[in-house]
């Protein structure tokens, strides 16, 4: 697909997406090194929740979040294995946000606020799966 004015928005929507994966990166490591000291100062349903995670629900917010930066960074050198590496990543959130709202019920723990930051990050993964495939449709891939 050669650079014209109607694919330029391409290249910083795909920045601008990488950069909000490496934000959630950040966020998976912070929670990994939760100090014990730091949970502690948690009320007693949540030091529950973060002590009692399964090694699963550890691994599905990994794949999301590196998963999610892998597929822009393949999206960006233009490479088609984006599109799984994407669709694994969209996997790995639902599986995150299954243990969220139906194990856990993080609504209940943490408030209503719960809810905004998981419904941005399951958009934005649907609209970088969306993309892929619509820019497999246009030739994008190398």
């Amino acid at each position: 697909m050669s650079e014209n004015t109607s694919n330029r928005w391409i290249k910083p929507v795909l920045i601008t997406a990488l950069l909000w994966n490496i934000l959630g990166i950040l966020a998976f490591v912070m929670q990994l090194f939760l100090s014990p000291e730091m949970i502690s100062k948690l009320p007693e349903e949540q030091q529950l929740a973060y002590n009692s995670q399964p090694l699963w629900a550890t691994l599905a917010f990994a794949i999301a979040v590196f998963g999610g930066a892998l597929g822009c960074v393949l999206l960006l050198l233009k490479k088609s294995l984006a599109r799984l590496t994407l669709i694994i990543s969209l996997a790995a959130i639902l599986a995150q946000q299954y243990y969220n709202f139906m194990i856990i019920n993080s609504i209940n723990l943490f408030g209503i606020s719960a809810i905004f930051m998981p419904i941005a990050v399951t958009i934005i993964a649907i609209a970088l799966v969306h993309l892929s495939f619509h820019l497999k449709q246009q030739d994008y891939f190398k």
